[in-house]
């Protein structure tokens, strides 16, 4: 391509994303709840605005071409259907003009396929997420913890999301899979930058950096790969790249699903801990009965899943003629799973709004999403979120905040972007 082609190319490209812009911020002065969403700043009130879109019904339609679930029932049912994928979103983004405006590293995984192509990728890669692999990594993950806290341990204060909830999914996601650690703040930095993209892209600047993701995602694949050549290993990269070998996965394929395994195995689980905690130190009370009984740090899991979970919705594309709720769904349509609306979800779970400990017979939340695209890191997020919240426990009981938190920018994932917080005194 030349110069004043690829010029060309990235001027009709700005001039595609401006004009998205500007059409939704249109529809969100107009009143489209989904537009509405779309456009709130980080600290603005996206609970309040889900609720907005509830009373316009378990369906809600938005200009932005787009029915929006509420309903954690219809959510769940949506989820489990195999006539609504997630393969004709590249169709759509095409047939706009901004197919290059991917997922950057994680165009080509499994998360944007449907089956059969989802089920042979997930097949590889799901041995060593499994429950009793993850389990079986439980006393490395415990240690990887407590080497963050000993490096923190002549602090006062520090900070909950720099400090402790990025480092630490790093660290084990990269033991896992067999990454070099060489420069966490940097994978941590690339996980925002594809994070954020799951928003869509908004401008050039933006596109780049997803293009410098990628790039640096297969290099760092395409050097270990090599190097499991010369000396196979069984861990998940070893796993993956033997598959390219016999041939039941291309390159490619191989260096999107390391990269989502990677970059997912721990951008949700930042902010997995930052909410718990958060939402802990809102209500004091709740915090203290952690500390007396740190046992208690599976049910804060759950509860941060239900009531603040780090990714907020999920989207699918009816592949035919369907129905939500027994009403007619055309083929082509675009459905918004608001996740973390349905767990908040008043017609399936009592006081929807309170974080509470005490739950019981009510349905599971689906903040791991369901049916085929069931997040295959579930297993680890848990265990990774309840070995924080226990340790913490047991080892700052006085933490508290100190200072005001600021909350990420983007709408799929939840979570902050600094949370100061001091140790308080240890207790004997």
């Amino acid at each position: 391509m030349g110069a004043v082609e690829a010029g060309l190319r990235r001027a009709r490209t700005a001039g595609l994303l401006a004009a998205q812009r500007t059409a939704v911020r249109g529809m969100a002065l107009a009143g489209d709840p989904v537009a509405r969403m779309a456009t709130m700043p980080a600290d603005g009130d996206v609970y309040g605005q889900y609720e907005r879109i509830r009373e316009r019904g378990p369906i809600a339609r938005s200009r932005l071409g787009a029915l929006a679930l509420t309903s954690r029932d219809l959510c769940d049912e949506v989820l489990r259907n195999p006539a609504f994928g997630v393969r004709a979103r590249a169709a759509t983004s095409e047939s706009e003009g901004t197919a290059e405006l991917g997922l950057g590293p994680l165009e080509g995984s499994f998360l944007g396929l449907d089956p059969p192509d989802h089920t042979r990728l997930r097949r590889i890669a799901s041995p060593a997420f499994r429950p009793r692999a993850v389990r079986g990594a439980a006393v490395r993950v415990e240690a990887t913890l407590h080497r963050i806290l000993d490096a923190l341990e002549g602090r006062d204060r520090f900070d909950l999301v720099a400090d402790l909830a990025q480092p630490f999914p790093v660290a084990v996601i990269a033991d896992l899979m067999g990454v070099p650690l060489d420069d966490p703040a940097r994978f941590a930095h690339l996980g925002q930058v594809v994070g954020q993209a799951l928003d869509g892209v908004v401008s050039l600047r933006q596109a780049a950096e997803l293009r410098r993701a990628s790039a640096e995602m297969a290099a760092l694949f395409g050097g270990l790969a090599e190097q499991r050549a010369r000396e196979p290993s069984d861990d998940v990269v070893g796993v993956l790249a033997a598959a390219v070998a016999d041939g039941r996965m291309t390159r490619a394929e191989y260096v999107a699903s390391c990269s989502l395994l990677f970059l997912a195995g721990f951008e949700t689980t930042v902010n997995l801990v930052g909410n718990a905690v958060a939402a802990l130190q809102h209500d004091r009370e709740l915090w203290e009965r952690l500390v007396a009984e740190p046992a208690l740090a599976p049910v804060v899991v759950e509860e941060t899943l239900r009531h603040d979970p780090p990714v907020q919705m999920t989207s699918r594309i009816a592949m035919a003629d369907s129905t939500i709720g027994g009403r007619p769904v055309p083929r082509g349509s675009y459905v918004l799973a608001l996740l973390a609306a349905a767990g908040r979800d008043p017609q399936v779970y009592r006081e929807p709004g309170r974080f509470s400990l005490d739950r019981a017979g009510e349905p599971e939340h689906l903040a791991f999403s369901g049916g085929v695209h069931y997040c295959l890191g579930a297993p680890l997020a848990r265990l990774e979120g309840e070995v924080v919240l226990r340790v913490l426990a047991e080892r700052l009981p006085g933490l508290h905040p100190a200072g005001r938190s600021t909350r990420r920018a983007g709408v799929t994932l939840r979570g902050d972007a600094s949370y100061p917080v001091a140790r308080g005194a240890r207790r004997v």
